[in-house]
């Protein structure tokens, strides 16, 4: 029976990083995602649900959302079934976020970044590169040479080998979509590149952060930051005897404490336990959909087999018949014209004979008759008898 609750559950993620009770656990995640950037003093948690500016307009609910004591949006979402669009959606609900920010009135559009943590319980199969961590920002055009770092490689697991193979340079292919442009001071005329920012760091207003869990593959000992060690518990807290990292970070005596599910109360319970059916649901739903695609593709092969299997056959069976009665029809014709050779043939030989024979009555010289007739000496002596 598992010690803690499953942090993928909808419910459990929500008890760690969603209430002003475990901010402090929100807080320590957040400042090893952004370690070496900014640090993270304090958090106020934001309603989850965002505001319809249209009765037709499509409703956005986050997971978590916060704003940090510098003013910084983040939202920190959970996703366990893959989607076709889910970076698309990222960027969606980190828009939405955005668009939160106007002000009534006269107001100047200042926006402050918005950051968007992703947990995929998944590999995605298009969109973002195969790797653990992905980060994809929008911002401002900064001055090369400053700590801005280049476009990165955006290429998908399945992608990756194609573009390989095809001799693509996705990191090439990035920086010509870069804009140019050329500035000029009243002391001198200089030409300089600038580079997009947003991929890590700089003034960036709005970023996305991709964590594909499955691509996590440190163990307990390899993990020596914060970040890391987040990653790994959530990776494996239902599965956790007891929680590491107690004496090195102290956050996790709290996550040990509110993760217990000895702990729980009956109300809390209910709650986890109606998460855990609804996780198990699509689950299992997602699998049998797969399973049945499987199957479909097997019968459709074995159909193809099928059919090409009796085309063959009956193909075989139509050649062979045609092919008889092709030969016996050239063999007839053959016959035919190789009697009438040979019958020709023959008379031709005994026509000869009866010359030769009227010869010899005319006592004409034998060699003379061989030359008049192509018969051999044994064959005109033979008729002297």
């Amino acid at each position: 029976m598992p010690e803690f609750i499953n942090p993928r559950v909808d419910w459990a993620f929500k008890r760690i990083f969603g209430t002003e009770d475990t901010k402090e656990c929100l807080i320590t995640f957040l400042n090893g995602v952004f370690e070496g950037e900014f640090v993270i003093k304090d958090v106020k948690h934001l309603k989850t649900e965002q505001t319809r500016h249209q009765k037709r307009e499509r409703g956005v609910i986050f997971d978590v959302a916060c704003v940090t004591d510098d003013g910084r949006h983040i939202i920190v979402e959970m996703q366990k079934k893959e989607q076709r669009y889910f970076v698309d959606r990222a960027l969606y609900y980190s828009s939405k976020a955005i668009v939160e920010q106007a002000q009534p009135g006269e107001w100047d559009f200042h926006l402050t970044p918005v950051y968007t943590v992703c947990f995929m319980d998944f590999i995605a199969e298009t969109g973002i590169p195969c790797q653990f961590r992905t980060d994809i920002g929008f911002g401002l055009l900064e001055e090369e040479g400053s700590i801005l770092d280049k476009p990165t490689e955006q290429q998908g697991c399945k992608q990756k080998e194609q573009d390989e193979q095809m001799g693509c340079d996705s990191k090439g292919q990035a920086e010509q979509l870069v804009p140019h442009k050329r500035r000029q001071t009243s002391k001198t005329k200089k030409s300089k590149a600038w580079q997009l920012s947003g991929l890590r760091y700089g003034f960036e207003k709005m970023r996305v952060v991709f964590l594909q869990l499955p691509l996590f593959e440190k163990k307990e000992p390899e993990c020596m930051d914060i970040f890391d060690c987040w990653i790994y518990v959530l990776n494996n807290m239902e599965h956790l005897k007891e929680i590491p990292f107690l004496d090195k970070y102290p956050v996790f005596r709290k996550l040990a404490a509110i993760g217990d599910l000895q702990k729980l109360t009956p109300e809390e319970r209910d709650y986890y336990e109606e998460d855990v059916k609804i996780m198990r649901d699509l689950y299992a739903t997602d699998k049998w959909e797969k399973e049945k695609r499987r199957m479909e593709r097997e019968a459709a092969r074995k159909e193809l087999e099928e059919a090409t299997k009796k085309a063959l056959t009956e193909g075989r069976a139509k050649g062979r018949a045609e092919g008889k009665a092709e030969g016996r029809a050239e063999g007839r014709a053959e016959g035919r014209a190789e009697g009438k050779a040979e019958g020709r043939a023959e008379g031709r030989a005994e026509g000869m004979l009866e010359v030769a024979k009227n010869l010899l009555s005319m006592d004409i010289p034998i060699l003379q008759i061989m030359q008049a007739t192509g018969l051999t000496q044994e064959q005109i002596k033979g008729l002297q008898n």
